[in-house]
This record gives C-alpha cells, structure tokens and sequence, in this order.
C-alpha cells in the first residue's frame, strides 16, 4: 500500500463492547468497513467523522491530525463528505432546493455540486420534492449534497441498507462512477458481501469490534490463515476485460490474469473492465482433465494451501491459475475433507479447476 490517507488508532470502551483498532487506509479507491451488525463498523466511521469521540485516540488524514492528545478537529472542520442510511432531505423544499441550502451554509460555490449532479444523474431531478423520488434517488441526492462541499475523503454508512433489490441495483452503477472517477478515499460501511465484492479496492474486516483482515480486497479474500469466514459467500473477486462475444451462444469471454471464463453475454461492449465473482461452493477439483461435461469452464491450476472450514468434514482449497509470464490469479474451492484425501491434494499438486458458475459484478 502506498503513503496511507487515514491512519486511525482508536480505543473506545461501552458497556458489553470495545473498539480497538490500529489502521493505515489508502489514498485512493473505496475502502469496505465489512462485518456483521454489531462488530464496530458504523462506530469506526463515526469516529473518524468526530462524531464519536474516543478519549486517546489518533486519527490523521493525509498528514493532517485530526485528533490526538492535544488536538482535537471538530467535525464541521473535517474536509469529509458523510452519506448516512437515509437521505435526510427537507420535505418543503426541492431537490435542488435541498442541495443548495447546505452549500449557502458553508458559504461554498455550486461548481462541485454541478459535478455531483452530473455524476450521479440527477439533473432531471432538481425540481422535484423529496415526497416525488424513489430511495435510489433520494440516496443519490444525499451523495451529491456531500459532494457539492469537495470533500476529501467520503464517508458512507451503509448507504444502501435501507434500500429492496430493485433500487440497489438502480443505484450501484453510480456507486462504481463514484469509485472510478473520483480521486478521494471513500470509506464504505457494509454487511453485504455482494456489495463488498462489487465496490471494494481494499478491506477491513471487523467483529467484536476489532479488526479480524485487512488489505487488498483480492488477497484478502483468499487468505486461508486468518479468521474470515463468509460461510457459503466464501470466494474471490477477479478483475477482467470482456474480451469476445459469441452471439451464436449468446455468451461473453472474459479475459484475467491466468486465464479466461465465459459467462452470459450482457449486453456490455467489448474492452470494457468487468468484475466477476466465483465463489468456492461453485468450483470444484480434478486431477485428470474432465470429457464430456457440461462445465465450459475449466482451467489448469496449482494447490497452494489448504484449510479446514467452518465444518469439520469440509475444507477450503486455494488454487493458483496461470503463470509467471501470462499472469495468474488464486481461486478458491470448497471440497469435502474425504475429496481432498482421494484425491492427494496438498500444496503442489496439479489440478483442473472446474467453475461452474461465474457471477458478472458491473452491469
């Protein structure tokens, strides 16, 4: 990780639970605060928001303290955007009655609110009142009222919790513009692990409030030494390229590091950059290549490790697909503990690896 934007060393004790964590966030892309409810995630964010004050707790931005022994920055002169649940907007006033009145507040220009309107496809939306929006909209306006400020780290608790189905998938497209074009940290609350695998550059795992991984969302995923567990979300995210369509079949080829799948076609140009998710329970192992089957998507690959899961006669296999020179990239399989034994795996052995099904992360 390079130069980190936040670090945040923080101790707060409550009746029944304690926050203790010691962090280096990076500069750039959306940050995953990942757990279950109760594990310290909005806690953290409040913290490092000044909304929480924890007593002897460090929080630096970008060199800058915000809080230690001796300094402490209120949160009206943090330069950070927060996105709550729920959009909290004034009922009696519009859209963009709602957006400038924060702006008038802060004594701010509208040229960053012109930006997030843009950004977050709401310029239709300006007149109307809060009553006349779906909660995708809503939430995308709070975004863009935590923007028009030009905060330099954005902040988002759980922003789509309060969200159906529906409306979350009408409103993750603009969450990935979000990560890709802006050029500040976000920090990002969530239980979701589809969330997590959709948006996330780097992740924090937290329970009982404290932090159980953190890193690299890739390597993170599949670390086998660790305490994440994501039971049947166990998997790993792999960054792709559509690379061919084959309208005959009406599937799309999608290239990685280590090899390529093929999955349902989208609809998404080629070129494009896509995410795909296998998860461990939809791969499983061969020694010898597989005739005649249905799975279209088999690659060579290497044992590197093994681990017991959450049930004693199963195990997690991390196989590395790829090479040195074509570049390689790690999946994971669920395999029972018989399996494993009958077929000799152990770190080293040659497998194929046989996915049955590829989940497409963006469109």
């Amino acid at each position: 990780m390079s130069v980190p934007a936040i670090e945040a060393r923080l101790h707060l004790p409550w009746p029944g639970f304690t926050l203790d964590v010691d962090l280096r966030l990076p500069g750039r892309g959306v940050t995953a605060l990942f757990g279950h409810s109760g594990s310290g995630k909005t806690t953290l964010l409040r913290c490092i928001a000044g909304l929480e004050r924890a007593p002897g707790a460090r929080v630096v931005f970008q060199g800058e303290v915000w809080q230690d022994g001796a300094t402490w920055l209120p949160t009206h002169r943090r330069p950070l955007g927060y996105v709550f649940q729920e959009a909290s907007l004034f009922p009696h006033l519009s859209v963009a009655g709602n957006l400038r009145y924060g702006l008038k507040r802060a004594g701010a220009d509208d040229s960053a609110l012109q930006q997030a309107i843009a950004l977050l496809g709401i310029g239709h939306l300006l007149e109307r009142r809060p009553d006349r929006l779906s909660g995708g909209e809503r939430q995308r306006v709070g975004i863009a009222r935590a923007l028009a400020l030009r905060p330099r780290v954005l902040l988002m608790d759980e922003p789509l919790a309060a969200l159906d189905h529906a409306r979350k998938k009408e409103i993750l497209p603009y969450l990935e513009r979000l990560r890709d074009e802006l050029d500040i940290p976000i920090l990002y609350v969530s239980h979701s692990p589809d969330e997590v695998a959709r948006l996330a550059d780097h992740l924090v795992v937290l329970a009982d409030g404290r932090v159980q991984a953190e890193g690299p969302l890739a390597e993170t995923l599949t670390r086998l030494d660790g305490p994440l567990r994501l039971g049947e979300d166990a998997g790993v995210v792999l960054a792709g390229t559509l690379a061919e369509r084959d309208e005959a079949w009406h599937l799309v080829r999608i290239d990685f590091p280590g090899g390529h799948l093929w999955t349902r076609d989208p609809g998404l140009p080629l070129g494009k950059a896509v995410r795909v998710r296998v998860l461990a329970r939809d791969v499983s192992l061969a020694r010898q290549p597989p005739w005649s089957s249905s799975i279209q998507n088999v690659l060579p690959g290497v044992v590197d490790a093994l681990a017991a899961d959450e049930h004693p006669g199963v195990a997690l296999v991390r196989v590395v697909v790829g090479d040195e020179d074509a570049g390689h990239a790690t999946l994971l399989a669920r395999v029972t503990r018989r399996s494993a034994a009958s077929l000799g795996l152990e770190p080293g052995t040659p497998v194929w690896v046989q996915i049955k099904s590829v989940a497409l992360l963006e469109g």
